[in-house]
């Protein structure tokens, strides 16, 4: 056949917004079109995404954490080549992979503790949550599970569940029964709920990826504590956290944590396969597992597949290898000490926060009367939109993409992958600097740009 692919991407070069207008998410390209960042990308390479005219642009969303290692890194899509070259014999189902075998074992290694001894695969983060939820209800024999406010686990119903956030949940409900938030960093209220004895599972980010809010640091070892003194399992959601982002390869190794369940997706395969899995201790396996006829009570058909094993295989071997845990700690450490001045330099920000390369920017109003009239104008229209008016000149001017951390809330996130080096801080810390200046100019350009991003607010509500 050829260059089957290539070829059509060449005769088709310029209608994805066509197409995606007329059989897909015909809203995600207004939005996109709104902002102006319907750019023609047409490739990626490491921290940096490159359009038909083969401008660079920094990559600080990194698909949502998934291009930890950047995007193609030659090792893992070596391996991705590999093994679709050598013919394996895939998805027997009747049968075990030794790919997925050792994967698990490679995983289980890189665990605080030493109490993770197996694991499930799945294809995504949300269906490695689900896989938690389910061997928690069963391996306990309890219904209820807790989890926190502001929290995101997925999208599914199971997932959902555990999200009290209106935009997501509004219409779709009702969602599963008996699962209860509790504040996030609040130890009373944590207590209150396991009280009754009847939770199956706790289940928390370390950092919440909405907002980017770290906990106390006693907060992770005594939630455990109380799990552990109430029989509820304690279930860290590293799906955005882990494998090295924040400076350690799990987020609850900063506070010394030694989770019952481990939930990890996003950067495992590199991001180019979907994966997630579960790590868990041995008795919750063999719980829910416990005799030849529950051998397949629950499973993925797609979860073991060889690519996304291989490409597992290769994104641990990369960590290691290029030291990527350390740089995260390292470089994350530079950004933060940079811009934390911003605080005390522009009146709108208000806080900069963060752990390795999982940093926010959280803007808020100002003192100053004129500002604080034009930030009002903002708000009034829409709760994120004073974080679009850095991140639009962010894109355009500096070529910098980055996005909010959450809906309704005035943090921009960064993301970027593991790999990036002094000059991406470079370029990060001074255009950040250069647009949030010339938001503190009222009026000026960027304000010129927040009216008309306020008046497409007001018109999308008629």
């Amino acid at each position: 056949m050829g260059q089957f692919i290539q070829d059509l991407l060449t005769s088709h070069a310029g209608e994805k917004f066509r197409l995606h207008e007329r059989w897909m998410n015909r809203q995600m390209v207004r939005v996109l079109k709104t902002i102006g960042y319907d750019r023609d990308y047409r490739r990626g390479a490491g921290a940096y995404l490159f359009d038909e005219r083969d401008n660079k642009y920094l990559d600080l969303l990194s698909g949502w954490g998934v291009f930890a290692l950047g995007r193609n890194h030659p090792v893992v899509n070596g391996a991705i080549k590999e093994v679709l070259e050598s013919d394996l014999p895939n998805l027997v189902q009747m049968d075990v992979s030794l790919l997925s075998g050792l994967l698990a074992e490679e995983l289980a290694k890189t665990t605080p503790g030493q109490g993770l001894e197996k694991v499930f695969f799945a294809n995504s983060g949300t269906e490695a949550i689900e896989a938690a939820l389910k061997l928690a209800r069963y391996a306990t024999r309890r219904e209820r599970l807790i989890y926190c406010d502001h929290g995101f686990h997925g999208l599914t119903y199971g997932s959902l569940s555990l999200n009290d956030e209106i935009t997501f949940r509004q219409g779709f409900g009702p969602v599963l029964p008996s699962c209860d938030s509790v504040p996030f960093n609040d130890l009373p209220a944590l207590e209150r709920a396991l009280h009754a004895g009847d939770v199956a599972g706790f289940v928390v980010e370390p950092i919440q990826g909405k907002g980017v809010n770290i906990p106390d640091d006693g907060y992770l070892a005594e939630a455990k504590r109380l799990c552990e003194a109430h029989g509820t399992l304690f279930i860290a959601d590293e799906i955005q956290t882990g494998l090295g982002r924040t400076g350690a390869m799990w987020a609850v190794e900063h506070w010394g944590v030694e989770p019952d369940m481990l939930v990890s997706a996003k950067a495992l395969s590199g991001g180019q396969i979907p994966v997630g899995a579960v790590m868990s201790k041995r008795w919750i396996f063999d719980a829910v597992f416990d005799r030849m006829e529950r051998a397949v009570v629950h499973g993925s058909t797609f979860g073991k597949n060889n690519a996304a094993m291989a490409a597992g295989l290769a994104t641990l071997r990369v960590l290691q290898e290029e030291n990527l845990v350390a740089n995260a700690r390292e470089i994350g450490d530079r950004l933060l000490a940079d811009m934390a001045p911003f605080v005390d330099r522009y009146e709108f920000v208000h806080d900069v926060r963060g752990k390795g390369l999982m940093i926010a920017l959280e803007f808020g109003p100002p003192k100053s009367l004129k500002l604080r009239a034009s930030w009002a104008m903002l708000d009034k229209a829409n709760k994120s939109l004073f974080s679009q008016l850095i991140l639009v000149p962010l894109f355009k001017e500096h070529r910098v993409l980055a996005q909010v951390a959450g809906h309704g809330m005035h943090v921009i996130k960064l993301l970027p992958p593991l790999i990036i080096d002094e000059s991406d801080a470079d370029w990060i810390v001074s255009a950040f600097d250069e647009v949030i200046a010339g938001s503190h100019q009222v009026p000026g350009a960027i304000w010129s740009l927040g009216t008309s991003l306020a008046g497409h607010a007001l018109a999308a509500r008629r």
